[in-house]
């Protein structure tokens, strides 16, 4: 495989253009709740409200309109645990084509669903005994499809970047600078872009990652300074985060900006599900609420400053969310 660039502020320019008319402009909101209870200025970026209900269409979308019509036209193939699955399946149909996603056995079965009501064929595989690499490039070798990388690709980062120019562009529409902007981190497509597109928008902004406990894989990367793991027998329900460890390409990108991360617990996690709809009226699931709970728990000081925080995505069955309603 030839070593990938990372992207450019223009490329995310371009990616935003692409998406006009497919991917929504999702809002970003504050409560005086949340800031008297911080000290600062708290704004949610709310991509549970996203085409397919998560961040993760944007750099789907984005990825399927570079790749070259004819071979598009083979179809695609992707592997997820529910949210790339969707934005990936979605952007199939809008542009036609077939799409094969490789989703683990004991995903959210909201999320399995869905991915199928956008057309796409489902192919389940055990995650403690199987390799869902292994079993997507097969597949692709056999039919001709084309690999949607869920995160460690320059396409896909810049589809994922938009949410940055878009909080960026928010920000100075509502006089607001932000001292950080803090975001839910899996594989680090999202962040990689966001950084990006913050340090060409924003360039006084720092940038934070937030992940779960036990996967706090490129928290502890950028502290080591190198690529680390997570655990294989770590558990968590932010199952949208539970990467083993950060893509080559993202890493390279969060260590270049100098970012840092925060971790919290999954019982953080419940609380913070509960908070964002109780005061915000937004549906979040346990991954796409590692920041809010972050903020909420005082891992952060947001004494007299201005935050931004994505909501990264609000694909959670009704069991794991009463769950959280009840037990927060």
């Amino acid at each position: 495989m030839t070593e990938q660039v990372a992207p450019t502020i223009a490329d995310i320019e371009a990616a935003a253009d692409r998406l006009q008319g497919y991917a929504l402009r999702t809002p970003l909101l504050e409560v005086p709740a949340l800031n008297a209870a911080t000290g600062g200025r708290i704004l949610l970026k709310a991509e549970p409200l996203q085409r397919t209900g998560s961040f993760k269409f944007r750099g789907a979308f984005n990825f399927l309109s570079q790749i070259e019509p004819d071979q598009r036209a083979k179809g695609v193939i992707a592997y997820s645990s529910g949210n790339h699955a969707q934005g990936v399946a979605a952007a199939a149909q809008i542009f036609g084509v077939p799409a094969t996603i490789v989703m683990p056995s004991d995903a959210p079965q909201m999320k399995v669903e869905n991915t199928k009501g956008y057309g796409a064929k489902v192919v389940a595989y055990d995650r403690q005994n199987e390799n869902r690499e292994a079993i997507a490039a097969d597949i692709a070798e056999r039919t001709g499809c084309t690999l949607v990388p869920p995160y460690d690709h320059p396409w896909t980062i810049a589809g994922q970047g938009t949410v940055g120019l878009e909080i960026a562009a928010q920000c100075a529409e509502i006089n607001a600078q932000p001292d950080m902007v803090l975001v839910c981190c899996g594989g680090g497509g999202l962040t990689a872009g966001i950084a990006t597109a913050i340090a060409a928008r924003s360039p006084a902004t720092q940038v934070m990652t937030a992940e779960p406990t036990g996967f706090d894989d490129t928290k502890r990367s950028l502290e080591a300074g190198e690529r680390v793991a997570n655990d294989s027998g770590a558990h968590s329900i932010c199952d949208a985060l539970l990467s083993p460890t950060p893509g080559a390409l993202t890493f390279s990108i969060m260590k270049a900006n100098n970012l840092s991360g925060v971790a919290v617990s999954d019982d953080e996690v419940r609380a913070a599900v509960a908070y964002a709809w109780r005061h915000f009226k937004v549906v979040v699931e346990p991954g796409g609420a590692v920041t809010l709970a972050a903020i909420l728990t005082g891992k952060l000081d947001c004494r007299g400053k201005t935050i931004a925080a994505t909501l990264s995505g609000g694909n959670v069955d009704a069991a794991t969310f009463r769950d959280c309603l009840e037990n927060a």
